[in-house]
This record gives C-alpha cells, sequence and structure tokens, in this order.
C-alpha cells in the first residue's frame, strides 16, 4: 500500500479541507476584498433551483419586506454532476445584467448534494465578479467554499433574503420620526429667531 484514505464522507473532507487551504492562502477569503452590500437594491439576481423550497422562501421574504425590489431568476441545478457550471452560467449572466446584489444557495442536504458549492471553478468565479454576491447553501451548520469567498454568508436561503433589502416597515418608521424631528426643529428654529427679532425691535436703535 502507497497510499490511503477514508472512503465517502471522509474524502470529502479531506478535499474541502485541502481546496480550503489553497484558496486561504491565495487570498480569496481575504475581508478586505468583500463587497459592500447595496443597503437598497432596486434589483436582485437569485441562482438557485426554480423549483425548490429556498426559491419560494427567499421570494416570499423579498416581497414582504421590500416589495419596491425587481427579483430575477436564473434556474440553476444545485446538485450533481456539472451543477456548479449552470451556477457559474448564472453568475456570468448577471455580472453583464448588473443587479444590485446575487443570491446563490439551496436548502438543506447531505454533504454530497452541496458538494457543486465546493467546485474550486465556481469559487474562482464568485470571487472575479464585481457585483456582490451571497451565498446561502443549506441549513445554519453547513459551511462551504461559496460561503467563504462569498462577500456575505447567509446561514439559510431565508436569511439571505433578510439580509439583501431593507425592511419596508421600518425605514416607515424612520422615515416618519425623522419628519417629525425635522418639523420640530424648524419650529424650534423659528421661535428661536421670532425671540431673537423680538429683542432686536425693543433695542435703542429702533
Amino acid at each position: 500500500i502507497n497510499d490511503m484514505e477514508p472512503d465517502g464522507l471522509g474524502s470529502l473532507h479531506i478535499r474541502f479541507e485541502q481546496l480550503k487551504a489553497k484558496l486561504e492562502k491565495e487570498g480569496l477569503f481575504d475581508v478586505s476584498k468583500k463587497r459592500e452590500i447595496p443597503a437598497y437594491p432596486s434589483k436582485i439576481g437569485v441562482v438557485t433551483s426554480p423549483t425548490g423550497a429556498a426559491l419560494k422562501d427567499i421570494l416570499n421574504i423579498i416581497t414582504r419586506r421590500y416589495p419596491l425590489c425587481e427579483v430575477i431568476v436564473y434556474p440553476a441545478l444545485v446538485q450533481g454532476e456539472g451543477a456548479h457550471k449552470t451556477i457559474i452560467d448564472g453568475l456570468l449572466y448577471f455580472e453583464k445584467t448588473r443587479p444590485d446584489t446575487v443570491i446563490i444557495g439551496r436548502g438543506g442536504g447531505s454533504a454530497e448534494d452541496l458538494w457543486c458549492f465546493n467546485e474550486e471553478e465556481l469559487a474562482r468565479t464568485i470571487y472575479n465578479l464585481t457585483v456582490p454576491v451571497i451565498s446561502a447553501v443549506g441549513h445554519e451548520t453547513d459551511y462551504t467554499i461559496s460561503d467563504l469567498v462569498a462577500d456575505l454568508r447567509a446561514p439559510t436561503p431565508s436569511a439571505a433574503a433578510e439580509l439583501a433589502v431593507p425592511s419596508a416597515a421600518e425605514l416607515k418608521k424612520y422615515l416618519y420620526t425623522a419628519r417629525e424631528r425635522l418639523s420640530s426643529g424648524i419650529i424650534n428654529n423659528l421661535n428661536g429667531y421670532k425671540q431673537r427679532l423680538d429683542f432686536l425691535k425693543q433695542s435703542r436703535i429702533f
């Protein structure tokens, strides 16, 4: 025997750790290179399975939280051989069409199911994009190479939708408070000017 490695999950874990170490050494996980997620997006791209529960969750949350935002879906395979290439196609499509943010991901599954998000080619595509990417793969305990190289990692697809858009209800509340403060500030300023004018009117020079 010249070489030996664990079969199944053990083999996948070794591949994951080797690629992680390689890409980390090259700086693909560098926090200083992360792109900022826009606070008030007008258009969001989503790369995922068109039939999965993840897409339904993303659409429901974005529509409820921030209906001003348009969502464009690029259908992709999210498991199986060659799935990562369809995700890459979606990312390159959005690199051309320029949404404010792109979400990639899927719901939970086994390590084998999520493996397409650990492919080196996909990681390098995410890193080289100019559009910010949120990665939301599996459940909160799942970590993939895509999560590490993306600009923001969300623990679930639902969380990705919440991170991608603000809450319209909170914005309304903020604007109402700002309006009240502005109105109060203007009234206080006017009262101050009135008092100053009254004082000047009583001056001997007048």
